[in-house]
């Protein structure tokens, strides 16, 4: 699969990044408006984004959708102010290529390599290590199918019908239905609710559930 690197950026930034593209390790996808998000998600492996656009409403509004994907800064030497914008790591201009393309590996390895052991999601953490879904101080524990549940509706950017969960977590085995999905669903809600009275952590939608 490809590892591609999407780019949000003002169009002298992206008319830059162009010119030297032959020169990174990652081929480069930018992000325009009529840009199909859904169809490129999966071979996306990290997103660079020029700090002029980070408070533009609209990369915001995109930017929210997409979900545990490193994302990468490049900032100038000159200070700017960022409203409601996180980012994994940053790259301060000047800077070399070698760095350019060092900086977006390492980010790579060690997101998956995060990922692999431990989730953030909203205000929680799941460790998968322990099987617990923490909220500070807080805990709870959570099966192996609850925490390939959540890792489902977390990872995608639409509501997931109970077909696709039926098919991706359960892989239509003779004891599953739409019924079975419903329950643990309920049971991990339920569970969700008492220890941190959060009733909107899987929320459900006629197309599908959420996180």
């Amino acid at each position: 699969m490809t590892n591609n690197l999407l780019v949000f950026g003002t169009s002298n930034f992206n008319n830059s990044l162009n010119e030297i593209k032959e020169y990174l390790e990652f081929p480069l996808l930018f992000y325009k408006k009529d840009f199909f998000l859904e169809s490129h998600i999966s071979a996306i492996k990290s997103i660079l984004v020029d700090v002029d656009i980070c408070n533009d409403i609209e990369f915001l509004s995109v930017i929210k959708k997409i979900k545990n994907i490193p994302i990468l800064l490049l900032k100038r030497s000159t200070p700017v102010i960022i409203k409601n914008f996180s980012y994994n790591e940053k790259i301060v201009l000047p800077i070399s290529l070698i760095e350019i393309n060092t900086k977006i590996k390492n980010l790579i390895i060690s997101v998956k390599f995060n990922n692999n052991s431990s989730i953030k999601i909203k205000d929680y953490v799941i460790d998968k290590n322990e099987k617990i879904l923490k909220k500070g101080n807080l805990f709870i524990d959570i099966t192996e199918r609850e925490i390939q549940l959540i890792e489902l509706l977390f990872n995608e950017i639409n509501p997931v019908s109970k077909s696709v969960i039926l098919k991706k977590i359960w892989n239509y085995s003779d004891d599953a239905d739409t019924h079975t999905i419903e329950t643990h669903i309920h049971r991990l809600r339920k569970k969700i609710f008492n220890k941190f009275k959060e009733e909107n952590f899987i929320i459900y939608l006629k197309s599908g559930y959420s996180i």
